[in-house]
């Protein structure tokens, strides 16, 4: 046999590429907003547990794992530069598999959301057709490094919050509750940007314009710090206002302890960044907990 010879060209995925396809450690962030939505909403969640259940597998594994699907596909260029190893550009999946997978999970979300009703079949809906908006030709939204993680973070945070308090309220959340989802959402512009870090040659090279291609790594981390910590300042003054000093101060605390994690960051954002993604984001995320108890004791 010549020492030349090729490998034989992969016909079906390889299934544990698939589950890196649908990208697990992502799906986190929204199962834990849509948690926020369920306690914020001050709305027992006995007897709709399957509700509950169903809300978190459709915010994690089903339309935050075909965002993933539909971005991999789509940005499969980009990655052969950023990240060869990845499921479409090493082949591991091969030729349009990637493509009928997010379509398929496209379809699977539509049909679950259903099940949660009006409200949660919208919030689905609107979900699906963001996560194609922000990768998908002619409209990729990621383009931008303003538009792309503005998406990202409605969809990760305040979109899950809002479904998740209006399943269990059966109706809108109350405006409070829509308020500090939309704050959270805002925040989360900044943890995005950080995300961007990892992909700065790739996407230099394929014309992305993200905050760290278009400001520079430096002013790129000094942005999103800025944005992450303004939406928290107002959620605390909130907070305070209404009656809720406990879960203000539990919130500032952890503010002051991002503060820390950020000077660290700034000190070298490109190499930083994971890091931060590990540390400060955990803070970010424990403080929305915090909220959506608060605007549980408010009765709202």
């Amino acid at each position: 046999m010549s020492a030349t010879a090729t490998l034989p060209v992969r016909r079906l995925p390889e299934p544990a590429a698939m589950l890196r396809l649908i990208k697990p450690i992502t799906w986190f962030p929204p199962m834990w907003a849509y948690l926020c939505g369920v306690v914020s909403s001050g709305v027992s969640p006995s007897g709709q547990w399957l509700m509950v259940v169903l809300g978190l597998l459709l915010a994690g594994p089903i339309v935050c794992g075909m965002s993933q699907a539909a971005n991999d596909w789509c940005d499969r260029h980009v990655d052969a530069i950023n990240e060869p190893d990845r499921p479409i550009p090493s082949g591991r999946i091969p030729g349009r598999w990637g493509l009928w997978i997010a379509l398929a999970m496209s379809v699977l979300s539509v049909l679950v959301g259903y099940q949660l009703g009006p409200w949660g079949f919208g919030a689905t809906i609107l979900g699906v057709a963001a996560a194609w908006a922000y990768s998908a030709e002619p409209v990729r939204l990621k383009r931008s490094g303003w538009w792309g993680p503005g998406l990202v973070g409605l969809c990760y945070e305040g979109l899950p919050w809002f479904t998740g308090a209006a399943v269990l309220a059966a109706g809108s959340p109350a405006w409070p509750v829509v308020l500090i989802a939309a704050l959270y959402a805002i925040g989360a512009h900044g943890i995005m940007t950080l995300n961007d870090f990892k992909a700065l040659e790739g996407d230099r090279a394929t014309g992305v314009n993200s905050l760290p291609v278009t400001l520079g790594p430096d002013r790129a981390a000094r942005v999103a710090c800025a944005i992450m910590t303004a939406p928290q300042m107002i959620v605390i003054a909130l907070l305070f206002s209404w009656g809720k000093p406990l879960h203000g101060a539990a919130i500032a605390a952890l503010l002051l302890a991002q503060f820390a994690a950020m000077r660290v960051l700034l000190r070298d954002p490109k190499g930083r960044a994971p890091w931060y993604n590990g540390t400060g984001v955990t803070l970010y995320v424990a403080g929305m907990m915090i909220a959506a108890f608060a605007l549980r004791g408010l009765g709202t």
